[in-house]
């Protein structure tokens, strides 16, 4: 009989596409899989996922995401728990790190919990590091090395004087708990010479799953696995079965994605991908969570009028305001609308040289496709692992948290990539955007640097992660069963 495991997921895009693949991986390891998601996330399960005679979906009752949504989370998950479908319950729970609140939850009912970071291990590891270093005495042009990780990381004067803009709202708490977390802990991102958030909120957790692998993050998992003393796998990176499968071809989105409202097809945008010529379309994204000031988005829209190159340009409704979209409405002749930057004129302006999309862009057809040479992005750690991937080299702008690492991984580290600005303690401005978009484009060395890396990805979903999840079932059978 298979053991069963059941997961927690926290509620944002980025955290649920991972999560789905962890189950499918999971399932085909022969656990038994009970996924416990809000009742208002129902949809955006794939159906595949209910294909698998080992998949189980367990609803939570809950009202759409507020000051009220984790107390109500909290209180279903407890009722689930108390009265579970099973005659044993789950040998253990795999918890979002953003979830961490429901450890106490599950030690209420002796199941013990394993973390699950969507993020990379390099944001982990940094925060620690910088943590342990404390090198907020920097000076310009001076850098501190952090012990135990790459020479290429070490702190610049640049890395401690960027900001974090566009924070997300923070309503207060309801009820004594705690308001909806920033990051992987509930605190928000850590202060200067603050301990990362994750380190303590993870404390109980008897081991750690991330979503990455040793070909990307090799120094970064180690790093994480010696200071907390616990197990850490590498499991990623956690995309779609198809993405692995498709390689050198184009991966419709919509074949395994939830749909949702967008101003083109996916038809509509490969017949203008293919009118453009290989490797010189720009794709610029900021994923559905955050982006930079309007001020920055006017000076974008004239970067990308006065560069000369192609581009897909997806922005979201409200851009430019703080936090994710459906924050912030506003009521105008009697119906909602969000506030937010729109490039008016810049698609008559450019023709057919630009494509603007308003809300959902199939992102993995535009990366896969040959006509895409670039991408500038927020770098999300999922946006960064699916450029890494299918070869497509970043011209990287975070915008807040672990992006800044993720970031630093790809250009400093990695080599696929350059920083839109090299100094982000101001606004982003036009001519940084057009140098940026030339450097990045024009440099060989950057797409040699991609392709060899990608390369690691073309047989499939990467060997070590494959060793990670079987000693991972090894771990759970010996510890838990």
């Amino acid at each position: 009989m298979s053991q069963e495991i059941c997961i927690l997921p926290f509620f944002g895009t980025g955290h649920l596409l991972p999560c789905f693949q962890l189950c499918n991986h999971l399932t085909s390891s022969n656990f038994h899989v009970n996924l416990l998601i809000s009742s208002t996330l129902s949809t955006s399960v794939p159906s595949s996922l209910y294909q698998h005679p080992l998949f189980q979906l367990t609803l939570i009752p809950s009202p759409p995401p507020s000051p009220e949504h984790h107390y109500e989370l909290a209180e279903g998950l407890q009722n689930i728990l108390s009265n579970y479908h099973r005659p044993t319950l789950p040998v253990c729970a795999i918890v979002d790190a953003m979830m961490s609140w429901s450890i106490n939850i599950f030690q209420k009912f002796k199941i013990p919990t394993v973390a699950f970071f969507t993020a990379g291990a390099c944001s982990a590891s940094m925060e620690l590091a910088v943590w342990k270093a404390q090198p907020f005495d920097l000076k310009p042009g001076e850098i501190r090395f952090l012990p135990g990780l790459p020479d290429e990381m070490a702190v610049t004067y640049s890395d401690i004087k960027r900001r974090n803009h566009n924070p997300p709202p923070h309503p207060p708490p309801q009820h004594g708990f705690p308001p909806p977390p920033f990051g992987p802990g509930k605190k928000g991102p850590p202060k200067d010479g603050e301990e990362p958030p994750w380190l303590n909120e993870t404390q109980e957790a008897t081991a750690l799953l991330i979503n990455t692998c040793d070909d990307l993050e090799r120094p970064f998992l180690n790093y994480i696995a010696s200071y907390v003393g616990k197990p850490v796998y590498g499991v990623g990176p956690l995309l779609p079965e198809q993405y692995w499968k498709t390689s050198g071809s184009v991966l419709y989105d919509s074949d395994f994605r939830w749909n949702r409202l967008s101003s083109v097809t996916e038809k509509e945008v490969i017949q203008w991908l293919d009118s453009k010529p290989h490797g010189s379309v720009l794709y610029v994204s900021f994923g559905t969570e955050v982006g930079p000031t309007v001020e920055e988005y006017a000076e974008l829209a004239e970067a990308l009028e006065s560069c000369g190159k192609p581009f897909i340009w997806v922005i979201q409704s409200g851009s430019g305001r703080p936090g994710p979209p459906g924050f912030g409405l506003v009521e105008e002749s009697g119906s909602s609308k969000p506030e937010g930057y729109f490039p008016h004129g810049l698609d008559e302006r450019v023709g057919s040289r630009g494509m603007i999309i308003r809300g959902w862009a199939p992102q993995l057809l535009i990366l896969s496709h040959k006509s895409t040479g670039g991408f500038l992005s927020h770098c999300g750690w999922n946006s960064t692992l699916e450029a890494i991937g299918r070869g497509i080299p970043v011209l990287a702008w975070p915008i807040r948290g672990d992006q800044h690492y993720d970031a630093k991984l790809v250009v400093s580290y990695l080599k696929v990539g350059y920083m839109v600005s090299e100094d982000l303690s101001k606004d982003v401005g036009k001519d940084d955007i057009v140098m940026g978009i030339k450097r990045l484009m024009g440099d060989e060395e950057v797409k040699k640097n991609v392709e060899v890396l990608s390369d690691k990805f073309r047989n499939g979903f990467p060997r070590s992660s494959v060793d990670a999840l079987h000693d991972f079932k090894d771990y759970v059978n010996k510890r838990f069963v």
